[in-house]
């Protein structure tokens, strides 16, 4: 589990990556949650606590970015 001060750090790239990684994990566990007997059922809660991490990040740098350009457009 990342910190946010560690998602914050890296790229679009790099986060997308890790969003993809984490949900791919996310649909390991609730497979092995509907098939076996799961270890820790915590892991997915933590996992989508990481997805919504991710996502948040990712939506507020697509704000700003939307925020900045329309700056850029005004005079």
């Amino acid at each position: 589990m990342s910190k946010p001060a560690e998602l914050r750090e890296q790229s679009d790239e790099q986060l997308e990556l890790s969003l993809k990684e984490v949900q791919d994990n996310l649909f390991r566990l609730r497979l092995q949650s509907e098939t076996e007997r799961l270890e820790a059922p915590s892991e997915i809660v933590k996992a989508k606590r990481e997805i919504a991490r991710i996502k948040t990040i990712l939506r507020l740098r697509e704000l700003e970015r939307e925020r900045s350009a329309l700056a850029a457009a005004q005079p």
